[in-house]
């Protein structure tokens, strides 16, 4: 069942992703999308540079040969979805870094030059907000 979120910057980390491409679970039995999903959470609450962005879940974004997923969007904004994380801190902050600049931008784009190095490589899609597209 879909509920509403608040609009906004927001990351949505599949909650049910791998942990890796070889075990579904960690060795607690987490599956590594909420390892990840847990980690983007207590990261953001532990500094206010990340204050605005929302941290939510979802089970299953159907990316699942990029275990750990997630999916950055925000109103009238291209949305992207970035995978193959390792469900770590460091994974977390580069996507958290990230998201600071794409809240700041006024269409989504991100000058490469901004990009964390963690996140690099990660991008999966680039979907345009709904009723929109590029020229």
């Amino acid at each position: 069942m879909l509920v509403k979120t608040e609009h906004g910057p927001s990351i949505v980390a599949c909650s049910t992703c791998r942990f890796t491409k070889d075990a579904r679970d960690n060795t607690d039995g987490q599956r590594g999308g909420m390892v990840f999903h847990d980690a983007l959470v207590r990261i953001r609450d532990a500094d206010p540079r990340y204050s605005g962005i929302s941290i939510q879940k979802m089970a299953c974004l159907f990316a699942c040969s990029d275990h750990c997923t997630a999916h950055l969007r925000d109103d009238e904004k291209i949305s992207y979805v970035l995978g193959k994380f390792t469900p770590d801190d460091a994974s977390a902050t580069a996507l958290l870094d990230y998201a600071v600049h794409y809240a700041a931008s006024p269409d989504g784009r991100v000058p490469y030059s901004q990009w964390p190095d963690g996140v690099k490589g990660h991008f999966i899609t680039r979907t345009p907000p709904a009723g929109m597209t590029e020229e």
